[in-house]
């Protein structure tokens, strides 16, 4: 057992002195920016507005944690970088997550680590479906303004698992088991939606069902509001493109090259090679080219787009399919579909720095409910960016850059009387920002 009076030991002397150090410091915190995270979780109500899509089948007279409270917990626990359930043994006594929670630090402890584990195996298939319409309503509701268009940028990321849990599936690509869930961003990086699913392509019929379920709670909020999609070739489905084009949505996909499209483009690959060779220090050439075509299982020809690029390496040719029929093609592929890749780093924001892979649970609904975890601790570390100066490099901060900055500050807890005393490190460098968030939070939509 750790005794919190024994010193550490091997530890150098300074300036001739013996250096004595022991864990028995009390009431201290090295999370003081969770903070932070409480008032811009408390701002846009993410805690809340899930609790409310699940049931509670406790006794109401024995309850000691809320559902809102233990999702609380277990978010702010994961935008400050302890991803894993079990850190709550250790952080439900830390005084400024008790002060997240609106607990004082002398009085209950939060919720247990067996706690959290029960309440994630709790929500149903139902409640699952609610809290993932609470989460498009929580994105419209980001908005100042109804927006006159938003972009969607559809995705899907491989998640690798180590047991037996329900969907989990063999990718041979990647030469191991896992899911492969789908995750919705908008053009802004703001989150939208996430579907756990087994670790294959999505076919057009499985991409359908979703885009439909997602499209019915965007219109339940934005009847008028022009959408684009925005995806690559693994959801160019004929689904997916009569659904696009019933319900009057844009689309620009990306297409897996075929014999069909390379006919139409042969000439152009030639003629770009030929300026390459000409002139190879120049650097790479590219030339873009449009016609109409379509696969023979598309109800329709459609406007392709193809991008040829000759360089060092060889002729690399790339095709999109889109039902925009203004601008020219090079400006729909380079300013329109290529910031699709800009999705990636939302993902990475989603799944490295909040570990939104840590869908270790048997049952498929407890992982589908740690998406939706870590989807909350993103719109909670979201809104801590978004509440800074729009011209500072911080708002383009990575979550981790945030985290470190931000929130992981040392802080000792003074509890009177009438008042909580926080004392925070006067030789911390962020001083400044610190109190601009603070200022700027309540400014955020909701």
């Amino acid at each position: 057992m750790n005794d919190p009076t024994l010193p550490l030991l091997g530890l150098s002397p300074v300036s001739g002195k013996k250096v004595v150090a022991k864990f028995d410091g009390g009431l201290l915190s090295s999370d003081g920016g969770v903070l932070l995270l409480r008032e811009a979780e408390q701002r846009l109500g993410v805690a809340e507005r899930l609790a409310g899509c699940i049931r509670d089948p406790r006794n109401p007279d024995l309850v000691t944690h809320t559902m809102a409270d233990i999702l609380r917990f277990r978010m702010l626990m994961i935008a400050a970088g302890y991803e894993d359930g079990n850190d709550a043994s250790s952080l439900r006594d830390d005084p400024v997550f008790k002060m997240a929670l609106n607990v004082a630090p002398s009085d209950r402890e939060l919720a247990s680590q067996s706690t959290i584990s029960r309440f994630e195996n709790l929500p149903d298939a139902r409640a699952l479906l609610r809290m993932g319409r609470v989460l498009v309503d929580l994105y419209c509701a980001s908005f100042q303004s109804v927006p006159k268009r938003i972009v969607l940028d559809i995705d899907d990321t491989f998640d690798a698992v180590h047991g037996g849990q329900q969907l989990r599936l063999f990718n041979a690509h990647h030469d191991e088991y896992g899911f492969q869930p789908i995750v919705v961003f908008d053009g802004s990086g703001r989150f939208v939606s996430a579907m756990l699913r087994p670790a294959k392509r999505p076919s057009g019929k499985e991409a359908e069902r979703f885009l439909r379920r997602l499209l019915r709670y965007i219109r339940a909020n934005w009847p008028k509001t022009e959408i684009l999609l925005r995806a690559d070739s693994h959801y160019c489905a004929p689904e997916t493109i009569d659904f696009c084009r019933k319900n009057g949505l844009d689309f620009i996909l990306g297409v897996a090259p075929t014999p069909t499209l390379r006919s139409h483009i042969l000439a152009l690959e030639a003629k770009t090679t030929a300026l390459f060779e000409a002139a190879p220090n120049a650097g790479k050439v590219r030339r873009y080219k449009e016609f109409l075509d379509g696969a023979k299982s598309w109800s329709r020809v459609e406007r392709i787009i193809a991008r040829t690029e000759a360089g060092s390496d060889g002729v690399d040719t790339r095709f999109v399919v889109t039902n925009l029929d203004k601008s020219n093609a090079r400006r729909l592929y380079e300013d329109v579909y290529c910031r699709r890749g800009q999705a990636e780093n939302h993902i990475k924001s989603w799944k490295t720095h909040l570990c939104a892979d840590r869908t270790s649970c048997i049952k498929a609904t407890a992982n589908q409910l740690r998406l939706f975890l870590h989807a909350g601790a993103y719109w909670i570390m979201w809104g801590l960016r978004m509440a800074a100066p729009k011209r500072s490099h911080w708002r383009a901060a990575q979550f981790d850059t945030l985290r470190l900055r931000l929130i992981k500050i040392a802080a000792r807890v003074v509890e009177l009387k009438s008042q909580i005393k926080v004392h925070l490190p006067t030789a911390y460098p962020g001083q400044q920002i610190l109190r601009v968030v603070l200022d700027r939070i309540p400014r955020l939509a909701t």
